[in-house]
């Protein structure tokens, strides 16, 4: 497995799902900062072919991996043709997420279940296809993006905080199973950073209100930090991390 001393990142690609959102972006555009060839995952929109003219502009490699996460199967079609387009892979980041407000009592099989097909099936098989690559390897590391919801639960976001949840103990399942095959899975739950899930607040001066008096660090986070937890966990200064979960929410969860 590649050690601090040895590892380059430009001898490999990353995938991060979700690119086309404030905190996807950031990563994508980081990871690309790092040195990695981006595969930018998602449905195609206009706010994902951005990311990847943005890694481009700025000097970097990348390439618009098609795919719908509602649709598990597309997703490993989507890793081979990452690794066939920008080389073998050694990151992927489990980004994308569906963020509805639906009372419990009121929330349709259906809708739990679309939740569940992006939150936690599109995770199970996104790691599942990116780890097949990398075992080949023995190195690779996986970063899931969790929520510290999951920690005290949420009003009307019950089924978001049940994916949620779930993805920080698939990960220490797959890193106890991926340890021994050179693979790292960690979790990182982010707080309660400004992404288009504020619009969803009728009031959005009384929600950052309520954010910041929540947190030791009284200000909002941005992408840029967030990214920097996920380019430590990619990196070779992680090289003994896997299992765990980072909390990155300027002191709001504090365990």
């Amino acid at each position: 497995m590649s050690t601090a001393n040895t590892f380059d990142a430009t001898s490999y690609s990353a995938i991060v799902t979700g690119a086309a959102g404030a905190l996807g972006r950031a990563t994508a555009l980081r990871l690309a900062e790092d040195g990695f060839a981006v595969g930018v995952l998602g449905r195609m929109s206009k706010d994902l072919e951005l990311t990847t003219q943005l890694i481009k502009d700025a000097g970097g490699r990348a390439a618009l991996l098609e795919c719908d996460l509602n649709d598990p199967s597309t997703i490993d079609a989507a890793v081979e043709s990452c690794e066939s387009q920008l080389g073998p892979l050694w990151g992927f980041v489990n980004n994308a997420a569906m963020y509805p407000t639906i009372p419990f009592l009121e929330t349709s099989r259906t809708q739990f279940e679309e939740v569940v097909r992006v939150n936690q099936t599109a995770y199970f098989m996104g790691a599942q296809a990116a780890a097949k690559r990398m075992v080949t390897r023995e190195g690779g590391s996986i970063v899931q993006i969790g929520s510290i919801t999951w920690h005290g639960g949420w009003e009307l976001l019950s089924s978001y905080v049940t994916t949620k949840g779930a993805a920080v103990a698939m990960s220490r399942a797959l890193a106890r199973e991926l340890g021994p095959k050179g693979v790292r899975v960690n979790t990182i739950s982010p707080g309660a950073f400004p992404t288009r899930a504020d619009e969803i607040h009728p009031n959005p001066e009384e929600y950052n209100k309520f954010v910041l008096e929540r947190q030791s660090l009284k200000r909002r986070g941005n992408g840029e930090e967030l990214a920097a937890v996920v380019s430590f966990l990619l990196g070779a200064d992680s090289s003994f991390v896997t299992g765990q979960n980072i909390e990155v929410d300027g002191g709001w969860v504090m365990v």
